[in-house]
């Protein structure tokens, strides 16, 4: 049974074509949500939505200071549709995830890993969100980082945390 309905809007110029990103996000969030479902989390009996939208760090700097009160850019940014915890069972609607393109180059290229391996990253992060997982404690990081290490596993990438110490 398919899982979700992904929907996509690109905001801002510089992002690859609609179909390219639609391909890519659907294969990316159809694993997650695989890896998600077989680590027993619960779905809703029909394909959840989740939207993704391709900005830039303009627009996103503008989200950023409206809704969590810091004004600068951000990589992404998760809206869950409903608040829910790690384990509970999603409604129908999981949310929206914001990713802002200038600030996944930068970071690709400080990182030096290739755009579409951040990107990848950014949206399993994102959409683990969706689910209820933070990294505000230790505690919370270390599980919300180790299920992202192993999905990006699951896509061929490596542990995006390697060497570092959960935040």
């Amino acid at each position: 049974m398919k899982k979700l309905d992904v929907q996509i809007a690109i905001e801002a110029d510089g992002w690859p074509d609609e179909a390219e990103l639609e391909a890519l996000s659907t294969r990316i969030l159809d694993h997650a949500a695989d890896f998600i479902a077989a680590e027993g989390q619960p779905f809703a009996p029909m394909p959840a939505e989740v939207s993704l939208v391709f900005t830039g760090d303009a627009e996103i700097q503008a989200i950023n200071s409206e809704w969590r009160g810091q004004d600068k850019p951000t990589n992404v940014l998760s809206f869950p549709a409903y608040p829910i915890e790690p384990g509970d069972k999603p409604g129908p609607m999981l949310g929206d995830i914001v990713i802002a393109r200038q600030t996944v180059e930068r970071e690709a290229a400080e990182l030096e890993k290739t755009f579409t391996d951040h990107l990848t990253h950014l949206m399993v992060h994102g959409f683990l969100h969706l689910f209820g997982y933070d990294h505000m404690t230790e505690d919370e990081a270390e599980e919300m980082e180790g299920l992202e290490t192993r999905i990006l596993a699951g896509l061929g990438l490596s542990d995006p945390y390697a060497g570092q110490v959960p935040v």
